[in-house]
């Protein structure tokens, strides 16, 4: 296996983890700080596989057909694995998930039908922010999640306060993702006028674009 591939390998087998782990506490008492403690080294990893897999295809000049869909299919299972845990859990709207879903399926849509035509189409600006807003939201949703875990444990702040300062956190969180969404459409708007763009293109128009769509 390819070690780009290898990466992106690692972050679609965490996944699950990631989705199991968080939900540890609510099956087995105790676990609380032990879930924190896995977590965010899992999610910080998932994460900067995305970086590695990139770099290491173009450090070594690895690109292939299968890491062309491969990769942005491990990161679409991994965003919407974090998400869904937490709409589950209550920190993220269903129906802000449910758009980002939809998106994140037309996109690989339109990607695979790219990629029939020889083509990846770069990743514009709007979806590298995009990215990185998905995982700022996540990441601060995990953030959340674990300070209200260990204080549980520990109660190292039982003052009415506290909950005021998740309560303004989460709503931080929100906005969040109220950006993620905006993104994610503007990105998909963004990618999919490019792709019209390329099919209007003469055919000897059409060679050689190889970038990592985004």
């Amino acid at each position: 296996m390819q070690i780009a591939n290898f990466f992106s390998m690692n972050r679609l087998v965490l996944a699950p983890v990631f989705f199991i782990i968080y939900f540890l506490p609510t099956f087995f008492q105790g676990t609380e700080i032990v879930s924190v403690c896995i977590l965010i080294p899992v999610f910080i990893y998932m994460e900067f596989t995305d970086f590695l897999d990139g770099f290491f295809a173009r450090k070594y000049g690895i690109v292939s057909d299968f890491g062309k869909l491969f990769d942005p299919f491990a990161d679409v299972l991994t965003n919407m694995t974090v998400f869904l845990t937490f709409v589950v859990s209550g920190y993220m709207p269903s129906f802000f998930f449910l758009i980002i879903l939809f998106r994140e399926m037309g996109m690989q849509f339109v990607r695979m039908l790219a990629i029939s035509n020889g083509v990846v189409i770069a990743a514009k600006m709007p979806g590298k922010i995009k990215t990185v807003v998905y995982i700022i939201s996540g990441g601060f949703s995990l953030f959340i999640v674990s300070l209200i875990r260990i204080n549980n444990v520990l109660q190292f702040n039982t003052d009415p306060s506290f909950q005021n300062i998740i309560s303004g956190l989460k709503t931080v969180n929100i906005c969040l993702y109220v950006l993620s969404v905006i993104l994610s459409v503007l990105s998909f708007a963004e990618y999919l006028k490019s792709f019209m763009a390329y099919l209007k293109t003469p055919a000897d128009g059409k060679q050689g674009n190889t970038d990592k769509a985004g």
